[in-house]
C-alpha cells in the first residue's frame, strides 16, 4: 500500500495511506487531535495518580511521546503499553516533525528510543515513564483488569470495521480496572452500541478540530 508523509493543518505531520484514503492522525491537526482526545479527555482524569495505560495502535509514537512529555512535566508515573501489529518503518518515523512542533528538542533522543527499543520488553525512558511495545493483533489482547486508561486509536471504522467490533471492545472492557476509562476520536452510533453492549457507560464529548464529537467510555462498577 502506497504511503505518503503529509503535513496536517496544525503543521504537524502524519502518514497517508493512498489506497484507503486514510491517515494515522487527523488531517486537521495531528498534534491537536492527540492532545484533545487522549490528554485533555483521558489522561487529565488521572492527575496526581500513577497510571497504567494501554494504547491501541502505537503507530508513529505521537500519542506516546506527548504522554511522556506530560509525565515529565508533572512528574506523573506512567506505565505505557503500546500495541501495534504493523510497526511503522524507522525511515518514516525519523521524518515525523513531532519533536520540532512540540518544541521538545531536549527529548529528541527519547522519541528515537521509543522506536528503536526492543519489542515486548519493558524499557524505562525516565524515572517516571516506562514503555512496553507489544507487536500484537488487537484480537489477541487478553489482559484482565490491568489498565486505568486506554487510548483507542485504531484506523477508522470506514476502512477497518473489524477493529471496532463488540468482540474487540469486550477485550478492552476486560483489560480495564474497575472505573477505568477508554477514549477514542470515534463517534459512530455503531461503535457506541458495541461499547454499551459489553458494559461501558459512554459519553459523547466535543471532538478535536475538524471533528464534531468523540467518545469516552467508562467501566462502571
Amino acid at each position: 500500500m502506497k504511503r505518503e508523509i503529509i503535513k496536517t493543518l496544525d503543521g504537524s505531520t502524519t502518514i497517508h495511506l493512498d489506497e484507503w484514503d486514510e491517515c494515522y492522525h487527523s488531517k486537521h491537526g495531528a498534534i491537536q487531535e492527540a492532545k484533545h482526545v487522549f490528554i485533555k479527555n483521558g489522561l487529565s482524569l488521572f492527575e496526581n495518580k500513577e497510571v497504567s495505560l494501554l494504547e491501541i495502535g502505537f503507530g508513529t509514537g505521537l500519542n506516546a511521546f506527548i504522554t511522556f512529555l506530560e509525565s515529565n512535566l508533572k512528574e506523573q508515573p506512567i506505565n505505557y503499553v503500546g500495541v501495534e501489529a504493523y510497526p511503522v518503518p524507522a525511515e518514516e518515523v525519523l521524518q515525523m516533525n513531532y519533536v520540532a512542533e512540540l518544541e521538545a528538542s531536549l527529548f529528541e533522543d527519547i522519541f528515537k528510543k521509543m522506536h528503536e527499543c526492543e519489542w515486548n520488553q519493558k524499557v524505562m525512558l525516565s524515572r517516571s515513564f516506562s514503555l512496553t511495545k507489544r507487536k500484537q493483533f488487537f484480537d489477541e489482547i487478553d489482559d484482565l483488569e490491568i489498565f486505568d486508561l486506554i487510548y483507542f486509536d485504531a484506523f477508522g471504522f470506514r476502512v477497518q470495521p473489524e477493529l471496532w467490533s463488540t468482540e474487540i471492545f469486550r477485550k478492552m472492557y476486560n483489560s480495564l480496572k474497575p472505573n477505568g476509562v477508554l477514549v477514542t476520536y470515534a463517534a459512530r452510533g455503531v461503535v457506541k452500541r458495541s461499547m454499551i453492549e459489553v458494559g461501558f457507560a459512554v459519553e459523547k464529548l466535543a471532538g478535536p478540530p475538524g471533528k464534531r464529537e468523540m467518545f469516552r467510555a467508562t467501566k462502571k462498577v
